[in-house]
């Protein structure tokens, strides 16, 4: 599976609509998680990223295997 020009803009286009999405239809429980988030410790958070970047990159692959 390649990743070209197309389907890299595809990713960043649905991207920008979830995050717009969420800040249009939620914009005060943003607020709310952006305080919680402030309370956690960095090292925390920075696991917290990794654990996105982990569940993207298998999130990719399973879907990668599945297309062919």
């Amino acid at each position: 599976m390649g990743l070209g020009p197309t389907e890299i803009g595809l990713a960043l286009g649905l991207l920008c609509v979830a995050e717009g999405l969420v800040l249009a239809l939620a914009p005060r429980k943003i607020e709310e998680i952006l305080a919680l988030l402030a309370k956690v410790s960095v090292e925390n958070r920075r696991l917290m990223g990794l654990a996105a970047i982990a569940a993207g990159v298998a999130t990719i692959w399973l879907i990668g295997l599945a297309g062919g």
